[in-house]
């Protein structure tokens, strides 16, 4: 493997790294989200979109915060709501932060103890990191419409399966299938979960599930079935 590539997957974990330590700290020392929710979403987004994140935070995380709004009026002006494509940017990430956040867990784990499934390692983390992503995800959905609903928890949990289910399956869609490409493709003879190599390929694949996601977390604004963040 060229040692460039390496030095570049090296550059690119550290720099995600300090850019989602720099929203976490910006966040706790004044500019936390409407919805709480958010203020774990932004910092995880950074992870693997690393400025590209502190950019998008900037730009509607922290100015439509309560504190960025009070600033806006401060200075006489006023903000715009955002927008669509926005609000399906910040459905996607919302919806993205469950499967980083599952992968994250679930790979870490299978470093200390391997396990096959029909006899592939790949197949067994990939069914692991589905199951916890959905896990999490449908958690973080339901957090996101509890606050804001009367329902019962087990109408406000259905809910919030309607919403996540298919955001959260299409994001997983467009994760594997940028891994496959890396695993059976780019690197056949494997890539160790040790190296940064790895990981680094993993930021690629969660903006390859981005992409996927962002359609369909349009659709389900558009049809009502998921809420704005």
């Amino acid at each position: 493997m060229p040692s460039w590539l390496i030095l570049l997957a090296e550059c690119s974990l550290g720099l995600a790294i300090a850019c989602a330590v720099w929203i976490a700290w910006d966040i706790v020392r004044g500019y936390r989200q409407h919805m709480a929710i958010m203020n774990l979403v932004w910092p995880i987004t950074a992870l693997y979109a690393g400025p590209l994140a502190v950019w998008s935070y900037l730009r509607v995380g922290r100015r439509h915060s309560p504190r960025g709004r009070r600033e806006a009026e401060d200075r006489g002006k006023a903000d715009r709501e955002p927008g669509r494509l926005q609000h399906a940017a910040l459905a996607a990430t919302h919806c993205g932060s469950g499967c980083t956040l599952a992968d994250l867990l679930i790979e870490s784990a299978l470093i200390a103890l391997p396990l096959t499934l029909f006899g592939s390692e790949v197949a067994a983390a990939w069914t692991l990191d589905y199951m916890f992503a959905f896990a999490i995800g449908i958690a973080f959905q339901y957090f996101s419409i509890r606050p804001m609903s009367d329902e019962p928890p087990m109408a406000v949990l259905k809910a919030a399966v309607k919403a996540d289910a298919l955001s959260l399956t299409s994001w997983q869609i467009g994760m594997y299938g940028w891994m496959a490409i890396t695993l059976f493709v780019l690197f056949p003879a494997g890539l160790p979960k040790t190296g940064a190599m790895f990981w680094f390929m993993m930021q690629i694949a969660m903006l390859a599930g981005f992409a996927t996601a962002m359609p369909v977390n349009a659709w389900l604004l558009k049809r009502g079935i998921k809420e704005p963040m």
